[in-house]
């Protein structure tokens, strides 16, 4: 499967949810979906991450989009990130890659002078007919939720 391009359809992955719940990407149709993808759950700066999305999760949602985080982490892990941190949005445990690997986001990285195959933190905005419209690769924490907020507003408007 081909990851997606800007102006084309997203692929139609089934996501496992927080709270067990099984959904597909297609039953995100009808409003803009803001689905990001960081490396491990509860380390700092996917933590921060998600705190900054969480923090906006009720200007993205005047917006009328919605969120998911997304690892490869377990369900288990993903529900006690969730809890731990309060996010008011679900996060998807990808422990088969299906997710990440339809979007491109598994990268070889260095990791104390090592090369590991991990996530790439990455962005991805996708319109509410399953077109992928922005994305952002290999992201840097600080001010990324602002932009993606700023992205989402500006497609909304325009």
């Amino acid at each position: 499967m081909a990851e997606p391009t800007i102006g084309s359809q997203v692929p139609d992955v089934e996501l496992v949810l927080t709270g067990g719940a099984r959904r597909r990407l297609r039953d995100y149709r009808g409003q803009v979906l803001v689905l990001y993808f960081y490396p491990k759950a509860s380390t700092p700066g996917c933590t921060q991450e998600g705190l900054d999305f969480g923090a906006s999760a009720d200007a993205f949602a005047r917006h009328g989009a919605a969120i998911l985080g997304a690892s490869r982490d377990s369900l288990k892990a993903q529900e006690s990130f969730k809890a731990k941190q309060g996010f008011p949005f679900e996060l998807v445990a990808d422990a088969d890659e299906a997710l990440c690997q339809a979007f491109g986001v598994i990268k070889q990285k260095q990791m104390y002078g090592k090369q590991v195959r991990g996530i790439e933190r990455s962005t991805f905005l996708i319109d509410a007919e399953g077109t992928l419209r922005r994305e952002w690769r290999g992201v840097k924490v600080k001010g990324h939720v602002a932009e993606v907020l700023e992205a989402v507003a500006a497609h909304v408007e325009g």
